[in-house]
């Protein structure tokens, strides 16, 4: 997956890493496009 999001393994571990609160909307973009899904965010 880190690969995939042309990133490193700590980056990746961060962003598993429940308790790390910065991750950003781009990172979680990657992450979603690597995993072949469509990030969405939607406020109400």
């Amino acid at each position: 997956m880190a690969r995939r999001m042309h990133t490193s393994r700590a980056a990746l571990d961060r962003l598993l890493d429940p308790e790390y609160e910065a991750v950003a909307l781009n990172t979680l973009q990657k992450a979603a496009t690597a995993v072949g899904r469509e990030l969405r965010l939607e406020l109400r």
